[in-house]
């Protein structure tokens, strides 16, 4: 029996009623790190914590039974250091009741107890995170969490600002840390540790935040009143402090700040727990940076917010996690909610239900960096009617994150309403012309329409376009966009019509106009080539006036078209033909600055401007073409 004792893997001792250890195995011994001399004839509370309260359960217990199971109890080893053990105990009886031994057996489960903690810190940080509004908010919870948790007693948290938010890379070896922050149990009496701390500052490399700040890793100290900080660590001993870690709060290689945990236990390295704080600390760094971002796109739209307050327009922005950071006065007036009921609203709790697995996914595709044009949607009001909006959405985004979508949009429920009406005017109208009319009539009225399409055989395209348009559409607002683009084109639009040429369309920042439309006037190429270096002129001025440095490439091509009417009551047209296709080729593959045309062109103006030849490039279908740049007009 001796031998199966000594070769216990779990630790036995064997004590009388009163608690007097009396016999031990080698587990023990190991456990425990006492010598048998050290533990016999001792007290079994040099061991356990609470003694008395383990041995009125097994008393109470063994009046039932003579089996005790699974009772855990907090330990001490000859160091200190705390460990939970799982005792199953049994009660030895003798013919002399007084006399009765209490047999303890114990697992070490204190690494169990370690991931357990661990996993639910981890899970709490993460729900801390995901449901606070602001950095000062999440900070306390963040650690009480951790001390609770992880059963530590206080902790703190180091920057060198006035508070946690504004990074410092590029001066952190000089910072001056202080403390902003403290939590601590209400277990522990730590007064004057916290008033000395209130006092107290660290530069890099100096004390346990300033050392966790120079190097940019976790630490942790068994015993802090060994540690040599000659600042703190004598209160840390008058307050009963022990056991110290402490890590970063980085991002990539930008800090913010340290936190650093204190408890009354001697307590070794633990490892895992290093690597645990170390992804906390940047989960934390990463939420505060989205803070900033969020906070400083809501000041900077608040710029804009007399403008979007008074639009007719549904102006709204949201969060990447969906949640209003602004709606303007025409979105509540039209939607009918609160500023209080907004401000607990995800924008997919308004979004109609036909409507709302397409705008999920498109909210993901915006938030990833895709852009639309126009957008169309369906919103739910407070009392339950559906708004039919159309409009269009971006992403913002800082340092390749995106912070919050912004969208901006028209109400067209009436439109829709007014068009269905319309159409069905028209069938009735339709149905009415074919009962009331003879077939003679209205099959030519329905089957013969006037001719609108006709050819052109001699025409001069021009196509131009804003170089670098697509870099500046995604750097400012919809709005900064539209007042940027509209001096321009009112200018081109302008000499369009002092020209007397055909302006066709405007796409974003292309703008595409013909001469000899409709007229057929012979000397439309010279007209093109006038106001395309006129066109350069206005690009000029306007950069000048406005400071900036905006630069357009032009191709123009002669040659024959189809032209059509596609609106008679406004009598506007569109183009078809190889011509307009060679015309935006000689843009796209032009130089900034430059006015690209084809050697028909050429020939057409050479007597009476001045050009460059560049030599030969390929079009699509067509091949080589040699191609001129137009300088400028001769004498």
């Amino acid at each position: 029996m001796e031998q199966v004792i000594t070769a216990m893997a779990d630790a036995l001792f064997i004590t009388s009623k009163i608690g007097k250890i009396k016999k031990v195995n080698r587990a023990t011994l190991q456990l425990f790190g006492y010598s048998e001399e050290e533990l016999i004839n001792q007290p079994i509370s040099l061991i356990i914590d609470d003694n008395q309260l383990l041995i009125s359960a097994i008393h109470q217990h063994s009046s039932f039974q003579k089996n005790f199971q699974n009772f855990e109890v907090v330990c001490r080893t000859k160091t200190r250091e705390k460990r939970l053990i799982a005792f199953s105990c049994s009660v030895i009886p003798k013919k002399i009741k007084e006399l009765e031994d209490i047999v303890y057996i114990g697992r070490d489960i204190t690494a169990r107890q370690h991931r357990e903690q661990r996993t639910s810190t981890q899970y709490a940080i993460t729900r801390i995170l995901s449901e606070s509004q602001s950095v000062k908010q999440v900070i306390p919870r963040i650690l009480q969490s951790i001390c609770q948790n992880l059963e530590w007693d206080l902790g703190e948290l180091w920057t060198p600002n006035q508070y946690i938010g504004t990074s410092v890379q590029g001066h952190s070896i000089n910072a001056v840390l202080r403390c902003v922050e403290i939590w601590s149990s209400r277990v522990i009496s730590v007064r004057e540790f916290k008033g000395i701390t209130w006092q107290t500052t660290y530069t890099p490399g100096v004390g346990l935040p300033g050392r966790i700040w120079i190097r940019r890793l976790p630490l942790w100290i068994q015993d802090i009143t060994e540690d040599g900080d000659t600042r703190r660590s004598q209160p840390a001993a008058e307050a009963g402090l022990h056991a110290a870690f402490g890590f970063p709060i980085l991002d990539d290689s930008e800090i913010l700040g340290v936190m650093v945990f204190f408890s009354r236990d001697i307590q070794p390295k633990d490892k895992d727990l290093l690597q645990m704080v170390g992804s906390i600390g940047s989960q934390i760094a990463q939420f505060i940076k989205r803070k900033q971002a969020e906070d400083a796109l809501v000041e900077s739209e608040e710029r804009y917010r007399d403008l979007f307050e008074n639009a007719n327009d549904l102006i709204q922005s949201v969060n990447a996690s969906g949640r209003f950071l602004y709606v303007n006065r025409a979105w509540r007036e039209t939607l009918g909610y609160s500023e209080a009921e907004i401000a607990n609203m995800n924008v997919f709790d308004i979004i109609h239900p036909e409507f709302k697995q397409d705008c999920l996914q498109r909210f993901y595709r915006v938030l990833s960096g895709e852009k639309f044009g126009q957008v169309k949607a369906a919103f739910v009001t407070k009392d339950g009617q559906t708004i039919f909006l159309e409009g269009n959405i971006n992403c913002k985004f800082i340092e390749g994150h995106p912070v919050a979508t912004r969208g901006i949009f028209r109400n067209i429920t009436q439109r829709l309403a007014a068009e269905e009406a319309l159409r069905h005017q028209q069938e009735k109208t339709e149905r009415l012309l074919l009962n009331i009319l003879p077939v003679a009539i209205s099959k030519p009225l329905k089957e013969e329409p006037a001719k609108i399409a006709e050819n052109f055989a001699d025409v001069t395209v021009l196509f131009a376009d804003i170089v670098g348009f697509t870099e500046i559409a995604a750097s400012v607002s919809a709005i900064q966009l539209v007042n940027l683009l509209n001096p321009i084109f009112s200018a081109f639009d302008r000499l369009a019509e002092g020209y007397s040429l055909e302006r066709i369309k405007t796409i974003n920042d292309a703008y595409m106009v013909v001469g000899g439309l409709p007229t057929r006037r012979p000397d439309h190429a010279q007209a093109i080539a006038q106001m395309a270096l006129q066109m350069q002129t206005a690009i000029a001025l306007f950069n000048t006036e406005n400071k900036q440095n905006f630069s357009i490439r032009i191709g123009i091509h002669s040659g024959s078209v189809v032209a059509g009417i596609i609106d008679l009551n406004n009598f506007t047209y569109d183009l078809w033909g190889d011509t307009l296709n060679i015309a935006s080729c000689m843009e796209s593959q032009g130089i900034a600055g430059k006015i690209q045309v084809t050697e028909d062109t050429y020939k057409c103006l050479c007597g009476e401007f001045l050009f460059e030849k560049r030599g030969e490039i390929e079009v699509k279908s067509k091949g080589k073409m040699t191609i001129y740049l137009l300088i400028g007009r001769k004498g």
